[in-house]
């Protein structure tokens, strides 16, 4: 079934929406809010369809050809390259805006974007698919690898390691550098005879190899299996926009969810520090990381017996607090949490939790960490009304 689409709103997948003539919502990957498109149907279902552009009659404002060859070859990494970097932050905006009118009920929220950051050369992390023994990434929609000559996003210390390592046998490789002290790393799942460079220590299933970043004057020790953000600026980006969440917000901190530090090692010089990681990798990092006074709880949020804090920040994964991780952080009593969402779904569900345990939400801005993707990061503040 083919037939003509005006795109007029973006999904928090990052598909554009439209509408069929039966009165069904299209989705439609590649489609931008203002486009007049000709789209194939590839997926029908009772409630909504989804499409494919056979032609694009109209282009959106802000709409542009990809700038990278292998996102036109199908590439799987990239998905909002047809989008110019000025409409990339815009559509961020909406896509917030959106999930917390329909999800927290929460309409006309100050939603604004945060400071602005390159969009290409910037990944220090990367998690590639090996064939042949070559580095790359699965195509769109499909677990078939497409090695590329050159990564837009990859910083130029991954890239070398991508285009002249060889990872034999291995099925998954994970490159991880320090961008600002020059060091390098690759984990591997499972034992492979590999070749990189002279430089890069090499983390096997048994031994877990490390690399340091530095961030906002800070050293930090990052495992090749802890969480880290995926580069520098974008990090420096976080620390900026929640100093500015717990501004005047003096006492006991919890940095919940807090990977290998990050918060807590910038704002708990001066304070009492608890970071909560159920990765004992992460955790391991946080103690090397933090101040000797602070102390590092190896549990689940959800598991962790909650104490009296001045001021939480929460950086969850993808699915977000729930009602299991509200309820403790809720129960320390904060004033101010500053919650650092990487989904707007998880955020839309987590801000009406969080209005309804008698918090109001204050702000939220949006970051472009992840440029030319759909990928959406922010930092809330939520005050206790």
């Amino acid at each position: 079934m083919e037939f003509d689409l005006a795109v007029d709103r973006i999904a928090a997948g990052g598909d554009g929406i439209g509408q069929a003539p039966d009165g069904r919502v299209v989705f439609v990957r590649g489609g931008l809010p203002g486009d007049r498109l000709s789209v194939r149907v590839v997926q029908e279902k009772k409630q909504f369809l989804r499409a494919e552009i056979v032609q694009v009659n109209r282009g959106a404002s802000g709409r542009v050809d990809p700038p990278c060859i292998h996102a036109r070859d199908g590439c799987g990494g990239c998905d909002w390259q047809h989008a110019g970097a000025q409409l990339q932050t815009q559509l961020r905006v909406a896509v917030v805006s959106d999930s917390l009118r329909r999800l927290a009920k929460l309409d006309g929220a100050d939603v604004r974007p945060g400071p602005q950051l390159p969009v290409d050369g910037y990944r220090t992390t990367v998690r590639c698919i090996v064939s042949n023994g070559k580095a790359g990434f699965r195509r769109q929609r499909s677990h078939k690898a497409l090695i590329p000559d050159q990564c837009l996003v990859a910083h130029p210390l991954v890239q070398e390691i991508m285009s002249s390592g060889n990872f034999g046998e291995a099925n998954e490789v994970t490159i991880r550098v320090g961008a600002r002290t020059g060091e390098r790393l690759v984990q591997l799942d499972e034992r492979a005879e590999i070749a990189v460079p002279a430089d890069v220590l090499v983390g096997w299933p048994d031994r877990v190899e490390a690399v340091h970043e530095e961030v906002a004057g800070h050293r930090f020790r990052i495992s090749g299996r802890s969480f880290f953000q995926c580069r520098p600026d974008g990090a420096e980006a976080l620390v900026q926009l929640v100093a500015e969440a717990i501004d005047g917000s003096d006492g006991p901190l919890v940095d919940a969810y807090a990977g290998v530090g990050l918060f807590g090692t910038v704002y708990g010089q001066e304070r009492a520090v608890t970071a909560i990681e159920r990765s004992s990798s992460s955790a391991a990092d946080a103690v090397a990381n933090l101040a000797a006074h602070a102390k590092v709880e190896t549990v689940a949020v959800e598991d962790w017996l909650p104490t009296p804090a001045a001021v939480v920040i929460a950086d969850p994964s993808r699915r977000g607090l729930g009602p299991a991780g509200v309820r403790p952080l809720v129960a320390t009593k904060a004033q101010v949490i500053a919650l650092v969402s990487c989904d707007p779904a998880s955020l839309g569900r987590d801000a009406g939790l969080l209005t309804a345990a008698g918090y109001q939400l204050d702000w939220v801005r949006t970051l472009d960490i992840f440029g030319h993707t759909s990928h959406v990061e922010t930092v809330s503040r939520f005050s206790r009304s």
